[in-house]
This record gives C-alpha cells, structure tokens and sequence, in this order.
C-alpha cells in the first residue's frame, strides 16, 4: 500500500481538489491519503472561510483516509517554513509520495530548479544581488534561477513545488515528488467550466453568486472573512507600542504600518498603504495576520521545528495505519487538546471572535 501525501488548505475543497484525489486513486489504486491541511488560517494571510474541523469532515467524506493539522507557526509563514513543516510531518508519517498540482508538470525541470538553490554556490550570491536591488523575494528567486538554469518560473504552483522538493532534499525525506497538471489559474476569479480556483469561489461568494457547482455535495455556511477581523487588527496596532516584535515584522515596516493606520477603513486599504516594491501584498497580509494572533519572532524561533503531530481526523484504514507506525513516529501523537497546542488555543480563539466557533479543547477528532 502506497502512502500519499497532500499539502492542502482547501479554502474551500473544490472540484479541482476532488479531481486531484480521484487522480490520484487512479494512479495508486491499492493507496491511503494523507492530508497535511492548514487550519483556521492560511499562509496567503488569509482566514478560512470554513473552520478546520469542517474542512476535515469535507476531506473525509472524499477519500481521504488520515487529516493532520499544520500547525499555524507554518501554515501561516513564508513558503521554505510551510514547506519545511509539511515536509516534516510527511516524513515522519513514513509517506511514500507527495502529490501537487503544477502549471508545467515537469518534475524534471521542478527538480533541476530545486537541487540549484541547494548545491549551486553562486545561487545565494544572485538571490542577494536581486534583494540588495529592491525586488521583492519571489521576484529575486525567480530571476537568480533563470540566470543560473535557464528556465524561467513565475507559475504559483510550480514555484511552491520547487519549494517542495527543496524541502524533501533538505531532509533528506524517502518521498517522491509527483505531479498533477494544474487545469486552471490560481489567481483566476472567473466562475465558468467545472473546475475554478479557490480564490474564484471565495469571490463569488462575496459577491452573493452561486457557487454551487464549484463544490462537491456539500454547502458552505456562514462563510467568514479576513475583512471581518480588521476592527481587531486596528485595534492590536494602534496599542501595541513595539510592533517588532512580531513575526516577519521586519526592516522597519511597522513604522510604516502605524503611519496609515487611522485613515484606512479595512484591510485591502492598508496593505495597499503598506505595500512596497520589496514587501509584497501576501506578505505584508501574513504579517498583519501574526499581528493579529499575537504571534511572536521569540514563538516563531522556539518552534522551528515540529514537535507533534497533530490528528483532526481520519477514517478506519487512517486508524489502522496510524495504529501501525506509532511506534517508530519519533513525536507525540495528539489526538485531543494538550498544552502543547497553545498557540492553537490562542489562533483559534481569535478566529472565534468573529465565528463564534467551538473551543480548541472541546473539539475531538472526526472520526468516519
């Protein structure tokens, strides 16, 4: 039996996630997925729109066999720690290949792009000189590779599969990388065919249009918002003295953040105050999302590692296996509420100040 991995926010579980599941029992028929899902936010800086414990039970009733939560400390970061806690968790859960979608679909080429940033010395003098210049990270790593490969990369997918591999490399993981064609934009808001993007069911639902069709058996209720956080965000800024302190608060941003604070109405105003040529609108997003949830440079430095592994969900072939290999997973294994998942605690209570959701502790894992 072939163990899957898939790297998900599901913001919402759509057709194209449905799709890449039903590929992959084609592929791997005799197979058990595992789904390494982002919580109640997500690494675009952005809130689901679907709390955790329903985005598991969505999961569950399509074929995914075992859900482990990525703890917020890398779901909601920058894509080498996102990578870096999925990759780790994979590992440790003995899976045999990870499965993504990508705009070009040539793991060879994903590979080439990789394996240079990790043994080409010249790799991390190009990625200076392209920061030292004022272009903002993705633009830098783009550019540096091009220059050293030849092959151009601008794709979203394809770039976060690179960071994949990277990671697997790093870690010297025994995964496989394997590759889904991406069939839609992941930017795309258009609403038309079968398949669309997150962002385009997201944006539908904002502007009151049935989505539906999007989506598999399923409904999508009270929906929620990152808008609906931003009288707290304001809040937390306007009181909060020394905004450094917080996670990817960087280069002297938070000066800049308290500058326009008053005059702006809602949170797409302030990251287009905020943004610059070097702090992209997803990243200055994720940093107002590690202002918002209190999340600290010293949390993020004493947990750069994972150090659990924590269970939302699974079905009976999920259990066996997890039955089967928890005596070689080198971490502790939560099934309920611990100490350890305070940070959860707190990233959850806030996200139930606007949802009004159930209590981390209370919560018990779904079980099908």
């Amino acid at each position: 039996m072939k163990k899957i991995g898939i790297i998900a926010e599901y913001n919402p579980f759509h057709n194209g996630h449905l799709y890449q599941i039903k590929e992959i029992k084609k592929l791997f028929p005799d197979s058990l997925i595992i789904v390494i899902l982002s919580g109640n936010f997500t690494q675009k800086g952005d809130v689901s729109i679907i709390d955790k414990w329903n985005k598991t039970n969505i999961a569950l009733d399509n074929n995914v066999d075992l859900v482990v939560e990525l703890p917020f400390c890398f779901a909601c970061d920058g894509a080498d720690i996102f990578a870096k806690g999925s990759i780790s968790i994979l590992k440790e859960l003995k899976t045999d290949y990870l499965v993504f979608g990508s705009e070009s679909n040539d793991i060879k080429k994903l590979y080439k792009l990789a394996e240079t940033q990790i043994n080409n010395k010249e790799f991390d003098i190009k990625l200076k000189e392209y920061l030292d210049k004022g272009l903002n990270y993705p633009n830098s790593l783009a550019n540096s590779l091009k220059d050293l490969t030849g092959y151009e990369i601008k794709e979203p997918n394809d770039t976060l599969g690179i960071t994949y591999i990277k990671e697997i490399l790093k870690q010297k993981a025994n995964i496989i990388p394997y590759s889904i064609k991406r069939t839609n934009d992941y930017n795309d808001l258009e609403l038309k065919g079968n398949i669309v993007s997150a962002s385009a069911i997201r944006n539908g639902i904002k502007e009151n249009k049935k989505i539906d069709k999007f989506i598999p058996n399923y409904k999508i209720n009270n929906p929620h918002f990152i808008d609906e956080y931003f009288a707290l965000l304001k809040y937390k800024i306007i009181t909060e003295n020394d905004l450094s302190i917080y996670q990817t608060v960087d280069e002297g941003i938070e000066f800049r953040i308290k500058k326009y604070i008053d005059e702006c109405e809602n949170i797409e105003e302030l990251i287009n105050k905020c943004k610059t040529k070097r702090y992209t609108y997803n990243r200055i997003k994720r940093m107002f999302l590690h202002i918002l949830c209190g999340f600290t440079k010293e949390e993020a430095k004493n947990n750069k590692d994972i150090k659990y592994i924590r269970i939302l969900g699974f079905n009976k072939n999920g259990k066996n296996y997890l039955n089967k290999i928890k005596k070689d997973i080198n971490l502790p294994i939560l099934t309920k509420y611990n100490d350890m998942l305070y940070i959860e605690k707190r990233v959850t209570n806030i996200y139930n100040l606007v949802t009004n959701g159930i209590t981390e502790h209370k919560n018990k894992v779904i079980i099908k």
